[in-house]
């Protein structure tokens, strides 16, 4: 443990990546605050809908691990692999965003607020992932962990549309598309996503490799 501890003390994060993340942690929730601002003047708005998407919970997500990363610049096990986390959830909006929703009305609230959340961020927080890498060594078990967020929110809308009758994304309404198609559709993201969560682990080990060097990217 002390060893752990030491270690993750070493090579502190440089003070530009430390004000850019703050910098981009406040773009985020300011554009947040935006969507959200604009939406409430629609009087069909739903606060509880606002944040039963995927892209907003990750969003918010990412200003979490950019400011409290920028401002405090943990280095321990848990918080990175709270930040790998977060990364891949960023790594899920984005992909799925350009492969499934960019033609698609998904209520963000003009163009710069849609690439904000959708295309600038996933690419910051992974390249901050990629640059500033986990010193400690993350296991693939670790990294499927990962998703149990995107589980546990796949469960929670599959609940709540029929009560609601309400989804956030037609990839997970089965009104239009039938329970088949659904499931089917399920399978395929489910094993998209378990590539993606090695993969992001895997990216975050090069990056360990080439900042920390051959030595570093065994560390427990």
């Amino acid at each position: 443990m002390a060893v752990e501890s030491a270690r993750s003390t070493e090579n502190p994060t440089s003070i530009p990546i430390r004000v850019a993340r703050v910098a981009f942690a406040v773009l985020t929730a300011v554009t947040l605050g935006f969507i959200l601002h604009d939406g409430a003047s629609d009087p069909t708005f739903s606060v509880v809908n606002y944040f039963s998407y995927f892209t907003v919970l990750s969003n918010v997500l990412t200003v979490v691990v950019l400011g409290i990363g920028g401002l405090v610049d943990p280095r321990g096990m848990h918080w990175q692999l709270f930040r790998g986390a977060v990364t891949l959830y960023m790594v899920i909006t984005g992909i799925i965003y350009a492969v499934l929703l960019s033609n698609i009305e998904v209520g963000i609230a003009g163009q710069w607020t849609n690439d904000v959340v959708h295309r600038i961020m996933p690419i910051v927080i992974f390249l901050d992932w990629i640059v500033v890498p986990a010193r400690q060594r993350i296991s693939e078990s670790q990294s499927l962990v990962w998703l149990t967020f995107p589980v546990v929110y796949g469960v929670y809308t599959l609940i709540r549309g029929p009560i609601v009758d309400w989804y956030p994304y037609p990839f997970l309404d089965p009104r239009s598309q039938g329970y088949v198609a659904l499931v089917i559709g399920l399978v395929v993201l489910t094993v998209a996503f378990v590539l993606m969560a090695l993969a992001v682990n895997a990216i975050g080990r090069l990056g360990n490799k080439w900042r920390y060097g051959e030595a570093s990217a065994g560390v427990e």
